[in-house]
C-alpha cells in the first residue's frame, strides 16, 4: 500500500514518514496521477473480489447466459438447484431438457417437453426485463427475473418466495399463465400477432436511441395452403404449419422474434441484423422447408413457402416497415412462389 490517504479526489497527504524517493515522485505531477490511478484501481479490485465472493455464497440463484443462450457463470445455489458441475456450460434448452429426463430443476407441466421448448424459447430474453414464478422439484418456489443486454448477454436471478401464502402464488401462477395465454399460438406454441406486433413496435422504437440501429422484418407465407387443405384435409393443414414453425425455430436466435401473425403467415424479427445476414437466414429456413415430409399418409408430400424481407430505415415506423416486408412477400408470390424477395 502507498504511505498517504485522500484528501480530496485529487488531493493526498502522508499517513506515515515516507522514503525520500516517494517523496519525490508524488510532487511529479505525471507520477502522482499514476499513483491515484493505482490506489483507484486496489479500491475496484477490493471491490470486484468482495462482490464476487457475496455472489458467490449468496443464497439467491445467479447466472449469466451469452447472446446464444450458453450459461457463462453461475453461483453455487443456481448450479445446486440445477444439477450442474462446478466447470459445465450448457445451453439452456440443452439443460432443461436434461433435467426434465432426470427429474430436476424445473417442473414442467407439460405432456410433450419439446412443444413447452418451443412456447418458453419464444418469450425467453425477448425483453429487456420479465420476472414470472416458477417451482422447482425439491418444493421450493422462485420469483426469477431475467435483465438482457443490447448485445443479447442475459442475467437471471432467482430468490426463494416460499414462505408466501400458497392461495396467493396461486393467483400469480394464474395470472402468469393468462398472460402466456395471449401471447401465444395455440396450435404452433409459437408467438402470436399480439406478441409479434409489440415486438416489431420494440424494435422500431430501439432505433430512436441507438445510433445505427440495424434490424430486419421477414413475412413469410406457405405455398398453396389452401390447396393441402383441400386435398389432405385440415388436420393435414394444422400438422404442416405445425412442422412449419419447428422448421424454422432452430434458425432463431434469443434476440429474434417468431411467431404465427394469421392463418399461414408467419413473422420473423431480426433485430441488430443486417440486410445480408438476414438473407442469408432466410435462405437457410427455405431450403429446410423444402425437404420437409411432414404428411404420414403421404410421404411423397412436400411444400415451399414465400418470403418478403425489409430492412429497418431510419425514423420509419412499425407501420411502414410492416408495409414494405409484405411487399416484398407480394413480389415472391408473383415471380413464382418458393422464393424470397427482398425490398430496399
Amino acid at each position: 500500500m502507498f504511505p498517504f490517504r485522500a484528501l480530496h479526489s485529487d488531493t493526498w497527504e502522508y499517513s506515515i514518514a515516507p522514503e525520500p524517493s516517494i517523496f519525490f515522485l508524488c510532487f511529479c505531477p505525471n507520477v502522482r496521477i499514476v499513483v491515484i490511478q493505482h490506489a483507484r484501481n486496489n479500491r475496484m479490485n477490493q471491490i470486484s473480489e468482495r462482490l464476487a465472493e457475496l455472489q458467490e455464497d449468496s443464497a439467491v440463484l445467479i447466472a449469466l447466459f451469452d447472446q446464444d443462450d450458453r450459461l457463462r457463470y453461475a453461483n453455487a445455489t443456481f448450479r445446486s438447484t440445477f444439477a450442474l458441475e462446478p466447470n459445465e456450460c450448457p445451453f439452456w434448452a440443452e439443460l432443461m431438457r436434461r433435467n426434465t429426463k432426470a427429474g430436476r430443476g424445473t417442473i414442467i407441466r407439460a405432456a410433450d417437453f419439446e412443444t413447452w421448448l418451443v412456447s418458453a424459447q419464444s418469450r425467453r430474453g425477448k425483453l429487456p426485463f420479465r420476472a414470472f414464478e416458477t417451482d422447482v422439484v425439491d418444493g421450493r418456489w422462485l420469483w426469477m427475473t431475467e435483465t438482457v443486454q443490447k448485445d443479447g448477454w442475459m442475467l437471471c436471478i432467482a430468490s426463494d418466495i416460499t414462505h408466501l401464502k400458497a392461495s396467493e402464488r396461486d393467483i400469480r401462477q394464474d395470472r402468469d399463465f393468462a398472460l402466456r395465454a395471449s401471447q401465444t399460438d395455440e396450435l404452433t406454441s409459437i408467438s402470436n400477432r399480439r406478441f409479434m406486433m409489440a415486438a416489431l413496435e420494440s424494435m422500431v422504437q430501439g432505433q430512436i436511441s441507438a445510433e445505427a440501429a440495424t434490424g430486419c422484418v421477414c413475412i413469410i407465407d406457405l405455398d398453396f395452403f389452401k390447396r393441402i387443405n383441400d386435398m389432405y384435409g385440415h388436420q393435414a393443414g394444422d400438422d404442416v404449419l405445425v412442422d412449419f414453425a419447428r422448421r424454422v425455430h432452430p434458425f432463431v436466435r434469443r434476440r429474434d422474434s417468431f411467431g404465427r401473425i394469421g392463418g399461414e403467415e408467419f413473422m420473423l424479427i431480426l433485430p441488430d441484423t443486417t440486410l445480408s445476414q438476414g438473407e442469408l437466414i432466410i435462405d437457410r429456413i427455405l431450403t429446410t422447408v423444402r425437404g420437409a415430409r411432414p404428411i404420414r399418409t403421404a410421404p411423397t408430400f412436400s411444400y415451399t413457402c414465400s418470403a418478403g424481407l425489409a430492412e429497418l430505415h431510419a425514423g420509419e415506423t412499425a407501420r411502414e416497415l410492416y408495409a414494405r416486408a409484405d411487399e416484398a412477400l407480394y413480389h415472391a408470390k408473383q415471380s413464382g412462389r418458393d422464393r424470397l424477395k427482398i425490398v430496399a
